[in-house]
């Protein structure tokens, strides 16, 4: 009997490693980010300076706003314009802004079959039964197991995250662009959300007035740490 046992907790831990590696690959599979763009006829860049403002005041002044507003800053001076020294003296104010919300419950349920389980014969340690079982166009009886033939039940936090950015012409205050990027992911980190919101932003940058894209955006790199 000990045998028997030792053999079916082996056949057990072989099983469950597809489910592992199946929800390992799930936890990889990137997410995607709605992008939406306005424009009335933003300016070339030649002889247009930009300053990038925090579009909330209570962001302002704040080291990591300062570190996100890098990534705007980065990306506007790759497609030409020119950075100015303060905001009185840009052509172009870039208002920024982002968030991440509280995140939402979701529930997945996922089936999932045995190697070693037969269709006429099952295995279950305590409250297994015989019952009819259709197999094909007979009919039989084999031992139910909901327990290798049921199905896997888990709970999982989402949150939507966004940037939003508007840039407006400084001396007068007309709107030049607005654009959203919003994206549903399982992770909250903002040190990993805002980048990949920013680069959606600037992909075919400034793109067509009123026009949604969705891009996707790489999944979070996780640092699996061994412990002996």
């Amino acid at each position: 009997m000990t045998n028997l046992n030792q053999g079916w907790g082996r056949k057990l831990k072989l099983a469950s490693v597809p489910v592992i590696l199946a929800g390992l690959a799930a936890c990889a599979t990137p997410f995607k980010a709605d992008v939406s763009r306005f424009q009335t006829q933003l300016p070339a860049p030649q002889g247009e300076t930009y300053f990038v403002v925090a579009d909330d005041p209570a962001l302002a002044g704040g080291l990591e706003f300062a570190q996100y507003a890098d990534l705007v800053e980065a990306q506007m001076s790759s497609l030409g314009y020119a950075q100015a020294a303060s905001p009185e003296d840009a052509s172009l104010l870039v208002r920024f802004d982002y968030e991440v919300d509280k995140g939402r419950e979701r529930v997945r349920s996922t089936g999932f079959s045995d190697p070693f389980y037969s269709p006429w014969y099952g295995y279950r340690a305590r409250t297994g039964y015989y019952r009819p079982r259709y197999v094909g166009s007979r009919w039989g009886y084999g031992y139910y197991d909901p327990w290798f033939g049921g199905q896997e039940v888990r709970s999982y936090t989402v949150y939507t995250s966004e940037i939003d950015m508007k840039i407006d012409r400084a001396a007068t205050g007309e709107r030049l662009f607005e654009g959203q990027a919003q994206a549903i992911s399982t992770s909250n980190r903002l040190q990993y959300l805002v980048p990949n919101l920013v680069e959606a932003m600037f992909t075919d940058f400034p793109g067509n007035s009123g026009e949604t894209l969705r891009i996707s955006i790489a999944p979070e790199k996780t640092t699996v740490r061994k412990i002996d």
